[in-house]
């Protein structure tokens, strides 16, 4: 009995700051606009916040300097032409690059990766609507949640022990199964086609893709959460590692395919 409860340990805090989370994000993203906009820039300000907390520990300064540039330049991209928002988003990256002595790979590739993300979804719920920006969310948080209790109950082969030991091979498989079940039912109630199901699946890869980087990167750093700002769950990194994956993925995948439009 002593082992189930310590499996399970983590459950009753990590569920009540997941409502927390749950009640913020959908608030955000019905009210959309300016609303939405400032709650991803904040979102990407303190992930890159922990970032350098993590490469460079105990310079609060750099920290804050970089998160706040982050935060900035996620929120005014949002409001000028692409051709003018790229340069603006990579920026923060660039001018971390001479505050790190080392680590300066790692910091530029995370980086890069939260300010597109941030910038992909502020464009989804502006471009698309209330409905898809919701179908993102859904795919990232039943991939997480499903895979979550199905490794736990399942168990089974570890997917990559050396990186992330709690995660399994039936966790993640259930969470494709998870995500196609999203993408069923909104194929159902927008029309955009059956594909829509293999799109969630591959989003719900990236979104893993983007957790297990995560974990790789901070292994590396010797760390267990990005920051201890969220009881049970760590820091907002720990998070939305998945959410940067999918939304980065959506955002180059989506002009290939034509989303949604080019599903039906």
């Amino acid at each position: 009995m002593k082992n189930i409860s310590e499996q399970w340990s983590d459950l009753k805090p990590r569920m009540g700051a997941g409502a927390a989370m749950v009640v913020i994000g959908l608030t955000g993203i019905a009210l959309g606009g300016t609303v939405f906009h400032l709650l991803v820039a904040l979102i990407c300000g303190v992930m890159v916040w922990e970032l350098v907390g993590m490469l460079r520990p105990g310079v609060r300064h750099v920290q804050l300097q970089l998160g706040g540039l982050t935060g900035l330049a996620v929120f005014a991209s949002i409001y000028l032409p692409a051709g003018f928002a790229l340069p603006l988003l990579l920026a923060p990256a660039l001018v971390g690059f001479g505050y790190l002595a080392r680590n300066r790979s790692v910091y530029i590739s995370f980086t890069v990766m939260i300010l597109l993300s941030g910038y992909g979804m502020m464009q989804i719920r502006d471009d698309l609507g209330f409905g898809w920006m919701l179908w993102l969310v859904l795919v990232v948080v039943v991939t997480d949640v499903v895979g979550y209790f199905a490794g736990r109950l399942i168990g089974g082969p570890k997917f990559w022990p050396a990186v992330s030991p709690k995660k399994t091979w039936s966790g993640t498989a259930a969470g494709w199964v998870g995500a196609a079940i999203v993408g069923l039912i909104f194929s159902i109630n927008t029309g955009v086609g059956i594909q829509l199901m293999g799109v969630s699946v591959a989003v719900s890869m990236a979104s893993q893709i983007g957790d297990i980087a995560e974990s790789g990167m901070k292994r590396k750093m010797g760390v267990k959460d990005s920051s201890n700002l969220i009881p049970g769950h760590g820091g907002l990194m720990d998070r939305f590692d998945g959410m940067l994956g999918a939304s980065l993925f959506l955002l180059v995948i989506g002009q290939a395919i034509g989303f949604p439009y080019g599903l039906g």
